[in-house]
């Protein structure tokens, strides 16, 4: 498998959704997995190459330029804008930055960061979890 092909119109949280906002520090569009960053305290796009980006809080719900503020998905159902594999781990992307992959697409050396398993063709249930471990 390879990163989810993404449709940012098709980013839809379902009623269990908990939501957040915070403030772009990039260019985000619907379905990019963001991180927050420490330094500046703007969200920004999650990758699995650091622990720090790798520590996902959230699915973005909407597109933000730099400075504009951005809704999040922080836990609870999503359409994540792309068909998933029921039973299948998704992850934060160790490939590109923002993007849903696989748990069986995570490489060694990288930092995997659970975002939840697919339970429909179109929701993926969010149960974030950032261990900060490498994968050896």
């Amino acid at each position: 498998m390879a990163d989810l092909s993404i449709t940012a119109a098709n980013v839809v949280k379902y009623a269990s959704a908990t939501t957040r906002t915070g403030t772009a520090g990039a260019t985000i569009a619907a379905g990019d997995t963001l991180y927050l960053d420490s330094a500046d305290s703007l969200l920004k796009l999650a990758l699995a190459d650091t622990a720090a980006k790798a520590a996902c809080v959230g699915i973005a719900l909407d597109g933000a330029a730099t400075g504009q503020p951005v809704v999040y998905l922080a836990a609870g159902g999503i359409n994540p804008g792309a068909a998933v594999t029921v039973g299948v781990y998704y992850c934060v992307s160790d490939n590109a930055a923002g993007k849903i992959a696989p748990i069986a697409d995570i490489s060694s050396t990288f930092y995997p960061t659970g975002l939840g398993f697919a339970t429909t063709t179109s929701r993926i249930e969010v149960v974030l979890n950032a261990p900060g471990v490498v994968i050896a």
